[in-house]
């Protein structure tokens, strides 16, 4: 089975707090560092209906850990 490799940047004013958010969340094929502004994350997998899956709720959690972030250094 050939392995699939993606990477997800985002920008964030607090890249930092939102990538600390969103690491306990990862599943073993996930890494996530902040790189200044930016949230970069790799995602491995072996079938794409996974990797699909895995990442629409890394999404929704980077949405959510945005929120937080935001909100907490107001």
């Amino acid at each position: 089975m050939k392995e699939i490799e993606g990477v997800i940047i985002t920008r964030h004013h607090h890249a930092g707090c939102v990538a600390g958010a969103l690491r306990p969340d990862n599943l073993s094929a996930m890494r996530t560092i902040a790189c200044g502004d930016e949230i970069r994350t790799t995602v491995t997998g072996g079938k794409i209906r996974s990797l699909i899956a895995s990442i629409d709720d890394y999404l929704m959690n980077c949405a959510i850990a945005e929120d937080l972030c935001r909100y907490a250094s107001d």
